[in-house]
């Protein structure tokens, strides 16, 4: 019996050829020194952004966490 199908046809379809591309050499990049007042107002803007947002550099708890009571007003009913 004939490997085709019932719907003719015969073989595989071939196989498609890949182009060949020419050889790309790589981007060399030259490493960047930063300049110490360019660092620095880096690191001022940083601190200045950080204490606009409310958040320290030190963290404030010990390593349990705050062992307080919370301070809360009590219950209260909604819409009273």
């Amino acid at each position: 019996m004939c490997s085709s199908s019932i719907f003719g046809g015969g073989g595989r379809a071939p196989k498609p050829v890949a182009p060949k591309l020419a050889p790309v050499a790589p981007a060399v990049v030259a490493p960047i020194e930063a300049d110490s007042t360019a660092k620095a107002a880096g690191d001022d803007e940083r601190r200045r952004r950080q204490a606009a947002s409310g958040r320290s550099d030190t963290n404030l708890t010990g390593g349990l966490g705050i062992t307080d009571k919370a301070q809360t007003g009590g219950k209260t009913l909604l819409g009273a």
